[in-house]
């Protein structure tokens, strides 16, 4: 038997039923009851907040100095190698990305 795909298909619950309205309801608190368990303390343990006490961290950085083959741009203020040196104009040293 051929079917016919391009046919609107019919459920049981497409026709009119004859149901009591009491009945109606009490399937439409049914399908509404569908209840989310989240636990909300496991959210929020995930996240830092922004501010947060960092009292008690210690940062371990090595800072070295300037050294001689270096600079300082004078427009973006990041310490460059002199072959990033795009211009000395009136003794400002600007790096090749401000330029």
């Amino acid at each position: 038997m051929a079917t016919d795909y391009d046919a609107p298909r019919r459920n049981e619950t497409d026709e009119p039923s004859e149901d009591s309205l009491e009945e109606l309801k009490a399937r439409r608190n049914e399908a509404q009851s569908a209840v989310v368990d989240i636990d909300e303390g496991d959210t929020a343990e995930s996240f830092e907040l922004p501010g947060a006490d960092l009292s008690g961290e210690e940062l371990t950085v090595k800072v070295i100095p300037k050294q001689a083959d270096e600079f300082t741009c004078t427009s973006c203020f990041l310490v460059q190698h002199r072959s990033r040196l795009s211009s000395d104009k009136n003794g400002q040293m600007i790096c090749v990305d401000c330029a």
